[in-house]
């Protein structure tokens, strides 16, 4: 019986401490997390409170109520207790924030860095239209919304070609439909300009295309020069200053044979991978260039005699030539290379981007890396 009273009179002593003691703990505290951790050292899972809660089991039956009552007491009294100094730190911090010494209005303000930048395919854009109007282009622009004369047929597109299928272009009525090239630039210019002239034609084209590396809207730009004797040489080396400058001098350019309607003969443009290039030259193969070396760029090729009558130039029978000695054929005056580009495709090649759908979701962790 001495041991369980031992017990009995220990947990009323620390009882009685800890409510002497905790006020002034309280009243100590001059912030909240200081106060936090003092309310916490005597309720918490390993507090002082608790502690004794623990020594309960040793107190005999016809005691165990008595402490049990005063325990739970002490618990609502703390509680409260905390409450309160907790609202009165609240109270004595806005009444200093309200009685604080004024902000100096006079002083610099603090900028912060949210200007907004370019978007990765407007950097691409601009950057070559730069470099053509360097070569000796200018810009022509065009209507988004064409009509099917200027879309397919003025391009020599046959009736039945596949691109003009209902699965391939948004038609809208009346023969209509949002452009599905920038080729259509070239027809107009064609149309209502007499040669010799060289432009570009950047906008966003539309095709019922959305998969990882096509996007039913994309972005193309075009490339076009009419005048007199143009040949595949003045094609090539034009392709080859906008590679150079474009991903560095000294990268390559080849010309694969490929078919389009508007332009024979007619080219794929290939240029040297530019992710496994090595410091000499050469180039030891990767996954993006499926370890060929090359990456394919845009297509090109002299523009198709058919685009001339059909834009009303070489008309047949009409004699163009005044000096007999460019007579090769008095019909073929005019001629021209044609040349375009997808303006996502180059972004995904400078930076390494493998999904399309990237550049139009804006995503502000993917666009700040630009």
């Amino acid at each position: 019986m001495d041991a369980p009273h031992a017990t009995h009179e220990a947990i009323e002593q620390a009882l009685t401490t800890l409510r002497d003691g905790y006020p002034s703990r309280f009243s100590a505290a001059t912030d909240e997390q200081t106060l936090r951790d003092e309310n916490a050292k005597i309720l918490g899972k390993k507090g002082e409170l608790t502690a004794i809660l623990k020594q309960m089991g040793a107190i005999p039956g016809d005691a165990r109520k008595a402490i049990g009552a005063k325990v739970n007491a002490l618990r609502v009294e703390v509680e409260t207790a905390f409450d309160q100094r907790l609202a009165t730190l609240a109270a004595e911090l806005r009444h200093a924030e309200l009685h604080a010494r004024p902000f100096d209005l006079t002083l610099p303000a603090r900028t912060l860095r949210a200007e907004g930048h370019a978007h990765p395919i407007s950097q691409v854009r601009e950057e070559v239209i730069a470099i053509f109007k360097s070569l000796g282009f200018g810009v022509f622009d065009g209507p988004e919304v064409e009509h099917e004369v200027n879309n397919f047929t003025k391009l020599g597109f046959p009736p039945d070609h596949p691109a003009t299928d209902m699965q391939d272009s948004f038609w809208t009525t009346d023969g209509h439909l949002l452009r599905t090239h920038t080729s259509n630039i070239q027809v107009r210019a064609m149309t209502s300009m007499t040669p010799p002239f060289a432009y570009i034609a950047p906008g966003t084209v539309y095709r019922r295309d959305d998969d990882a590396t096509h996007s039913p809207m994309f972005h193309q730009l075009e490339a076009f020069l009419v005048d007199e004797n143009v040949s595949m040489a003045h094609l090539k080396g034009i392709l080859e200053a906008f590679a150079a400058r474009l991903f560095g001098a000294g990268t390559p350019v080849r010309l694969r044979p490929s078919y389009f309607p508007f332009v024979e003969p007619g080219a794929e443009v290939d240029i040297g991978c530019v992710f496994c290039r090595k410091e000499d030259g050469t180039r030891a193969g990767c996954n993006l260039c499926k370890h060929t070396g090359w990456i394919e760029v845009l297509g090109c090729g002299m523009i198709d005699p058919v685009v001339f009558e059909e834009c009303g130039m070489n008309v047949p029978g009409e004699q163009k030539f005044s000096d007999p000695a460019l007579r090769r054929d008095e019909t073929q005056k005019w001629t021209g290379f044609a040349l375009g580009m997808g303006l996502e495709r180059l972004a995904m090649l400078r930076y390494g981007v493998p999904n399309i759908r990237l550049f139009f979701e804006n995503d502000p962790r993917f666009l700040a890396q630009f």
